[in-house]
């Protein structure tokens, strides 16, 4: 499995890593805003299975990113976890109405995050 991983902070980014590290999953891509994940995306010829992406971000801010994702035909079946401090109600209707499958409130715990991986691509499978 496939994961992108975007964040503009490189320790949350780290944290992350090692969540799925610690689930077994070892090819993580790494982006640190929306138009580097755009970029990444496009390197790896949008062969993703998954993305976790922060909303506040420069650049392109990961609703901006989700948005555009989600405007592409061939790619509106990829899983997306939103991971950010934006905790409002709003915030979490707004990523869920523009096509994020998952929503994850920072800081989180370990086991939050695993289990909403696992959630989301246990309704894939």
């Amino acid at each position: 499995m496939r994961i992108l991983l975007i964040d503009d902070s490189a320790t949350m980014r780290k944290i992350q890593r090692n969540v799925l590290s610690q689930m077994g999953y070892e090819e993580i891509i790494e982006a640190e805003d929306g138009e580097d994940a755009i970029h990444q995306m496009k390197a790896h010829e949008f062969a993703i299975d998954l993305i976790l992406c922060d909303w506040n971000m420069p650049k392109m801010s990961g609703i901006e990113f989700v948005r555009k994702v989600r405007s592409v035909e061939n790619l509106t079946k990829i899983p997306i976890i939103m991971v950010t401090t934006e905790a409002e109600r709003e915030k979490v209707i707004e990523a869920l109405s523009a096509g994020a499958r998952g929503y994850v409130v920072k800081p989180f715990t370990p086991d939050v995050l695993k289990a909403k991986i696992r959630e989301i691509i246990d309704e894939d499978d």
